[in-house]
């Protein structure tokens, strides 16, 4: 049986992962071993840190609703009751923006839902 030179499938897929290793360090770009393994623990990274991104940014809403609540002598746990309560659909990430950027507003908020 003739002999399969992998010339063109085994350049294209080494190729593939090279690209990938763009910006990288040292041999971790050129030699295709150590792109490889790098390129998979940084695709992996990319996909935890999609979650952590989501889990840090609902913490930011929550300590910013936080403060503005205890501005107002409340808590975040009360005000969160009272606007499931009253039947409010804002989400944390508006109501966050609305304490960070016009207090004047998340006054009106909290005081409709205060009764």
């Amino acid at each position: 049986m003739a002999r399969v030179r992998r010339g063109f499938k085994a350049r294209r897929r080494r190729n593939k992962v090279l690209k990938l290793a763009k910006g990288f360090s040292f041999d971790r770009r050129t030699k295709y071993y150590q792109a490889s393994e790098t390129v998979k623990r940084a695709l992996n990274y990319r996909y935890i840190s999609r979650r952590l991104l989501k889990r840090d940014m609902r913490a930011l809403w929550i300590a910013r609703i936080s403060a503005a609540a205890k501005m107002m002598d409340s808590s975040y746990s009360k005000f969160i009751h009272a606007l499931k309560t009253n039947n409010v659909e804002l989400n944390r990430k508006m109501l966050a923006e609305i304490a960070a950027r016009d207090f004047e507003g998340f006054k009106t908020i909290f005081n409709s839902v205060q009764k």
